[in-house]
């Protein structure tokens, strides 16, 4: 919170409602730093969200084509049973 001043940001809310003891040593680091464990777990960590992130970002993306796809074997399905059903 130091480089923003007096004013709180919205990460630092954000850091702090997600969890308050990261927020803290975020801004009391321990001496000496993280250890080795720490790290491995913040890397960890890091590398899931990212492959998560990543798996939604190409849902979002796709995500039209994915409808399309839907309602055209809808549409496929309903022009099939017609032509089944014709009298």
């Amino acid at each position: 919170m130091e480089e923003n001043g007096p004013w709180v940001s919205a990460t630092d809310l954000a850091d702090y409602a997600y969890c308050p003891r990261s927020h803290w040593y975020h801004d009391h680091p321990p001496p000496g730093g993280p250890s080795r464990g720490a790290l491995a777990r913040s890397a960890a960590g890091t590398h899931y969200h990212q492959q998560v992130l990543g798996a939604e970002r190409r849902r979002a993306e796709h995500g039209g084509a994915y409808w399309v796809g839907l309602v055209l074997g809808v549409l496929l399905l309903i022009g099939g049973l017609a032509w089944f059903f014709r009298p």
